[in-house]
């Protein structure tokens, strides 16, 4: 029986893209959760699969070069998100580097939430997954979302003429139907920035 176990979970994982996150419940099919987790834990040991953090492993992508290549911890809280079915939002800091308004990789991603909050750490990075209202997840956007997030980190009357110039740019490579959307749900010194871009 837990043999079958093994071999059926490693059958798996051999499958799997290279670089794909790997988490215990997508072997829940193939074993008791304990089973799993014995053969997770031996194919760590084996170096089969990389853990990155509590419950989350990979098969890393391997080069040439530096040999194994992890997944970003950006990539990490996407396939969180994916797993849960929830909705994330960047903040702050993040949100600001994601626009390109700060060349500074923030060592701690914020990330809002409809799902649970918790606190996980990459490595010497953390991904924070704040709880928020559903208001604060309608932003349908990519650009304008982060946009939201970003122009809230600065604050009001903080903002310069070439970061409002910069987002006005960003925000016209939005969907046109997102970003009418979006500016609703805009407090109204954002609206007004972000009406520019639609004019």
């Amino acid at each position: 029986m837990a043999q079958s176990v093994d071999k059926n979970i490693r059958t798996k994982i051999l499958k799997i893209k290279r670089g794909s996150l790997l988490f215990p419940e997508d072997f829940s099919k193939l074993g008791s959760s304990e089973a799993v987790r014995l053969v997770l834990h031996r194919l760590e040991k084996e170096k089969t699969i990389t853990r990155i953090a509590q419950g989350i492993y990979v098969r890393p992508k391997i080069s040439q070069y530096i040999g194994e290549v992890l997944p970003s911890a950006e990539e990490v809280a996407l396939g969180i998100a994916k797993r849960d079915r929830v909705k994330i939002v960047p903040t702050g800091v993040y949100a600001l580097n994601a626009l390109g308004f700060s060349t500074q990789v923030p060592m701690n991603l914020v990330y809002l939430t409809d799902g649970a909050p918790r606190v996980i750490k990459i490595g010497k990075r953390t991904i924070k997954f704040k709880k928020t209202t559903p208001k604060n997840l309608l932003a349908k956007g990519e650009i304008s979302s982060l946009v939201l997030q970003a122009l809230r980190e600065i604050g009001i009357d903080k903002i310069t003429i070439d970061e409002e110039k910069m987002i006005i740019e960003l925000l016209k490579k939005e969907k046109k139907s997102n970003l009418i959307h979006d500016i609703t749900l805009a407090p109204v010194w954002i609206q007004k920035i972000m009406k520019k871009a639609d004019q």
